[in-house]
């Protein structure tokens, strides 16, 4: 059986760490999870504990750009 040919064109790659790092919200903003969640945490309030939970929008323009470079495919 004969190969394929190839066309020239090259398959996109997600980041696997930005992919799940990042989200797009349905207006189109982008948005991250805050640090600091995983260990030592003993000792912080709950209610500080809570806010860690929220997701923000990511501020400056070139981060937008280099997420978006390294997930294209991200929804």
């Amino acid at each position: 059986m004969p190969r394929k040919q190839k066309d020239g064109k090259y398959k996109l790659k997600t980041h696997k760490a930005t992919s799940k790092r990042f989200r797009l919200t349905g207006s189109g903003k982008l948005v991250r999870t805050k640090g600091g969640k995983s260990h030592l945490r003993r000792r912080t309030s709950k209610r500080t504990k809570a806010l860690l939970s929220e997701m923000i929008p990511v501020k400056g323009r070139a981060i937008v750009q280099r997420v978006k470079r390294l997930a294209p495919n991200m929804q």
